[in-house]
């Protein structure tokens, strides 16, 4: 796998030629495939005992309480026959075997979710009287923040019928994005590239950015111009498709009574529209860092001019470095000494352990994630390369959401176990922003300093500012529907650029083609997501400085959140750890960060 081995090393095993103690072990979720299957069959004469309560919900608390309670069992016994099928996918794609599993899962999966889909439209149609009697009785004490938080929804849902019409439009509602992937993955075709080693390679969404790090600006200039040519050439259909999904959210959202499409997004994280447009501002007001790196870069790469294509090619090239899985290990253990014991002792033995699938197969997934489990163990897929750095990050950045489940299914049943997504990137970059740390402090060789330097700039800079960006050109159309305004391809374009202009800054070369960039954003689909991102990062980059730098409390406060699920709001959860999102703060400091990490890029590298 290392660089001067013979093409025979590198062929990749078959997956029952994989050491065992390279991968995951699945017996914690089922012993085997027949005790999965048994499982299976056993969850269907529960899902059949949901349809006595239909109606009842109002009867009384303990008519409430078994029907949650058997909601509740059949859900965790769900999650865990799914667990074992999709990670049992992923080990070999080409397994028919497995695939199987899955489909099989997800058949009883959509019965189970049809015979439950009574329970909370009854429930937000019982009187306010009897929900708020309901939140009152100790009976219901487990359920009462589920009921809490369903009660919410209340003044935001409608009749029965017109919940039904509702819900009858959720194939129609996804006509737009369905319309985009097609003319995405199938339609556009973007032609041929010779790369800079002569090799001619089929230019298409996967390769783009892969061209767009060659080390010929050629290639790169080339690339991008004829890959935005097909965008240029379908913009009509993919403004039609764009402004259907802004539509989409905007009926939504008028329908259930919400003031707007972005009040109707951060509704259910009980997230105030302030937080938004703090993030926004903020970003705004501290560009001139971002205007400043894209400089350095232009310097350091000796460009005359610098365009959005040479962006993506690194100014260092990756290190030459090498770390086996063991030494791996040790660095992200040595990093996260900072989080006291029980965290390092757990990870290691984890790690050490059968917790992650290591290493690439023949026929496994490709990149990386985390599968926590209330049941099994925090898994974590791997395709770990010990020649390449970034899979070190990528490790500890795994581990941080493994942890994350662990400490939250170790303290909370349940119901409340499963962190949501606004929380659930600041454990993983808390990880990494650690395991720079260390690798800095640790390193004398001014190339590596500025190989991770850099890294973090990109990170602050793809994470945050891009992210934010992107948040801004959300709210902005959005706003421009509900206000009436056509939504063409000069408005898009006209908002698009002028975020462009403002986020690349007036020495940055914007081509005319790139204002057409909003139309190959996917997160575009689902609006009002990406702000979340940013946030994390910011809120991650915040805490790890008050840990690294705090004592006792502030570790307990950490590893509070880490324990505590989603058992209070995440803006809430995120407080009690230490940061405080309703402010700009936690923004200003990451933005600072850039700054400082910018003049230290500079200060280290001659330009070219």
């Amino acid at each position: 796998m290392g660089e001067g081995t013979d093409v025979k090393a590198e062929r990749l095993p078959k997956r029952e030629e994989v050491a065992i103690a390279d991968t995951w072990d699945l017996t914690y979720l089922y012993e085997s495939d027949a005790a999965w299957s048994e499982a299976l069959e056993a969850i269907k004469p529960l899902v059949e005992k949901l349809a006595k309560f239909r109606g009842r919900l109002g009867e009384s608390s303990d008519v409430l309480r078994e029907c949650l309670e058997l909601d509740s069992q059949i859900d965790r016994l769900g999650d865990r026959l799914g667990n074992y099928a999709y990670l049992k996918t992923a080990e070999d794609q080409t397994n028919s075997h497995y695939q199987s599993l899955v489909g099989r899962y997800r058949f009883e999966s959509t019965r189970a979710a049809e015979a439950a889909s009574f329970i909370r439209p009854e429930l937000l149609r019982l009187p306010i009287e009897t929900l708020q009697a309901y939140l009152k009785d100790p009976k219901l004490a487990l359920f009462r923040l589920q009921l809490e938080r369903l009660v919410r929804f209340k003044p935001h849902t409608l009749g029965e019928k017109e919940e039904q019409l509702l819900a009858m439009q959720g194939e129609m509602a996804q006509a737009a994005s369905n319309a985009f992937r097609q003319l995405l993955d199938a339609d556009l075709k973007f032609g041929l590239i010779d790369d800079e080693t002569g090799i001619q390679r089929e230019l298409s969404n996967a390769t783009f950015v892969q061209l767009l790090h060659s080390p010929s600006r050629e290639v790169r200039r080339q690339t991008f111009h004829q890959y935005y040519a097909q965008y240029d050439a379908h913009k009509h259909t993919l403004t039609a498709t764009l402004s259907g999904s802004i539509q989409r959210d905007a009926y939504y959202a008028r329908a259930r009574g919400y003031s707007s499409s972005l009040e109707s997004a951060l509704f259910p994280d009980n997230v105030p529209r302030e937080v938004y447009e703090n993030l926004v501002a903020t970003v705004r007001a501290g560009l001139p860092a971002v205007h400043r790196f894209y400089e350095v870069r232009r310097r350091k790469m000796g460009l005359e001019k610098i365009h959005h294509y040479d962006t993506y090619v690194p100014i260092l090239s990756e290190l030459k470095v090498q770390h086996s899985w063991d030494e791996a290990v040790e660095k992200v253990l040595d990093s996260l000494r900072p989080l006291g014991s029980q965290y390092v002792n757990t990870l290691a033995e984890g790690l050490r352990g059968r917790w992650c699938d290591r290493y690439p197969n023949v026929g496994k997934q490709s990149g990386a994630f985390s599968y926590g489990t209330y049941d099994g163990l925090p898994y974590i897929m791997m395709n770990y390369k010990p020649n390449v750095l970034h899979d070190v990050f990528t490790l500890t950045h795994e581990a941080g959401h493994s942890m994350h489940s662990w400490f939250s299914s170790k303290h909370q049943p349940y119901q409340y176990h499963n962190y949501t997504i606004f929380v659930a990137e600041v454990a993983s970059t808390f990880n990494e922003q650690l395991l720079a740390r260390y690798l800095m402090e640790h390193s004398t060789a001014p190339q590596m300093k500025a190989y991770l330097i850099n890294q973090q700039i990109d990170d602050i800079r793809s994470t945050i500012v891009r992210q934010t960006m992107f948040a801004e050109f959300e709210q902005r159309t959005h706003a421009a529907c509900e206000a009436g305004d056509a939504l063409t391809v000069d408005s898009f374009r006209e908002i698009y650029g002028e975020l462009l202009d403002a986020y690349f800054g007036p020495q940055f070369v914007i081509d005319p083609e790139l204002r057409l960039e909003c139309f190959r954003i996917p997160h575009f689909y689902n609006a009002f997501y990406v702000y979340k991102y940013a946030t994390g990062l910011s809120a991650a980059i915040a805490l790890s400085d008050r840990v690294t730098n705090g004592g006792a409390a502030e570790l307990d406060d950490y590893l509070g959140f880490l324990k505590s699920g989603c058992s209070q709001d995440p803006l809430d959860l995120l407080k009690a750890a230490g940061v405080d999102m309703w402010t700009p703060a936690p923004i200003e400091s990451a933005l600072q960060r850039l700054d400082t990490l910018v003049t230290e890029l500079d200060d280290l590298l001659p330009d070219a």
